[in-house]
């Protein structure tokens, strides 16, 4: 007997398909992402903390999940909803597959729904808080009468209030060390993914990972040759800790920012933080460098941008909808795209050598 499962929107109507994963219920904002694999990536990114992750790509699964591709070291997504969930992966590396994955991490799925609908929905409506439960296969639920009770849990759900930097961030300080160290890096960890560490280990660089909420004082006794500021969740408005600390070290130490620090250095520069309809969140993301004119697909996960970049430091637009992408100064760059690019595409890993040369 198969469980059921449905994702509940506040007005108490509801998407009824397949449970897998965990039997339990959680509340998240919903939003979608356009990948074609990449999903254990993406569900283990602490940047989608507090929300439901729906793929727009229908088969979800298909090559299971290992050890080698987790961002982190647990699954941060509320939910995932899927049009079809594949239970025999196929894959040399594969150890699970994808529901006794999430299973183990108490993460609920559902499969079976028309998710091209949802995203259609996303798009037309804007993000929006839901609930999604599955439910064990006895008794069998009354979903339209839990529907209701769940609702109300929806609409006292406020993804903007909730400060989920603070739940994703480390609490110490841990050092990266490579075999051959030519510069340091002090990586403010706003919920970062372990491939941006490994990209810079990777090019000799000792990274020091510190708290979100680390001043700038503990951040320059490490003497480091630059400092950057991760990807993370949740609305950039809420860090102001964080984007004083940012302001405070321009021009005593070069800064770079991926994603939510791009929305950290653009506050620290005197501009505006605004919430998108449904964000950027996929792999095929047109962004246009201004300086060079060139156009380059990217790894996208936000729900926010930037507006009042000052003049002359606005870097890279999106080519979709014109928002700002990234921005470059005297005393840092930014990106709002993720250049480590795990899962692709590559085209921008090349700023991780720019990074380099600016230390």
């Amino acid at each position: 007997m198969d469980r059921k499962g449905a994702i509940v929107f506040s007005d108490g109507s509801c998407v009824v398909g397949k449970g897998f994963g965990a039997s339990t219920e959680r509340t998240g904002e919903l939003v979608f992402n356009t990948s074609m694999a990449g999903y254990q990536e993406a569900v283990t990114d602490p940047s989608y903390a507090g929300q439901i992750l729906v793929f727009s790509y229908p088969l979800i699964g298909n090559y299971g999940v290992n050890t080698d591709d987790m961002e982190s070291p647990r699954v941060w997504v509320e939910g995932v909803v899927v049009t079809e969930n594949c239970v025999e992966p196929s894959h040399y590396k594969c150890s699970s597959n994808f529901s006794d994955f999430l299973q183990k991490h108490g993460i609920p799925g559902v499969s079976g729904v028309d998710t091209r609908a949802l995203v259609c929905k996303i798009r037309d409506e804007g993000v929006k808080p839901a609930a999604i439960k599955v439910w064990d296969e006895l008794p069998e639920p009354d979903v339209g009468k839990e529907a209701k009770e769940m609702a109300k849990k929806i609409r006292e759900f406020s993804y903007s209030a909730q400060n989920f930097v603070e739940v994703v961030s480390p609490k110490k300080h841990e050092e990266f060390i490579p075999k051959k160290r030519d510069k340091t890096v002090v990586l403010v960890d706003c919920g970062c993914k372990k491939s941006i560490i490994e990209n810079l280990v990777a090019r000799n660089c000792a990274v020091v990972r510190v708290p979100y909420n680390t001043n700038s004082k503990e951040i320059m006794k490490y003497d480091p040759d630059g400092v950057m500021f991760s990807n993370g969740p949740g609305d950039p408005k809420i860090l102001k800790d964080t984007v004083k600390c940012c302001r405070e070290l321009f021009g005593k130490t070069f800064v770079f920012g991926v994603c939510l620090g791009n929305q950290v250095i653009g506050q620290a520069l005197g501009g505006k933080t605004v919430k998108l309809k449904f964000g950027h969140r996929g792999g095929n993301h047109a962004v246009k460098d201004l300086e060079t004119g060139k156009v380059y697909i990217t790894s996208q996960n936000h729900g926010y941008a930037v507006t009042g970049v000052p003049k002359g430091k606005e870097w890279f637009v999106n080519c979709l909808d014109g928002s700002n992408e990234g921005i470059k100064c005297e005393e840092a760059m930014s990106v709002q795209f993720h250049p480590e690019a795990h899962l692709g595409p590559l085209d921008t890993q090349y700023l991780f050598e720019e990074f380099m040369k600016r230390l």
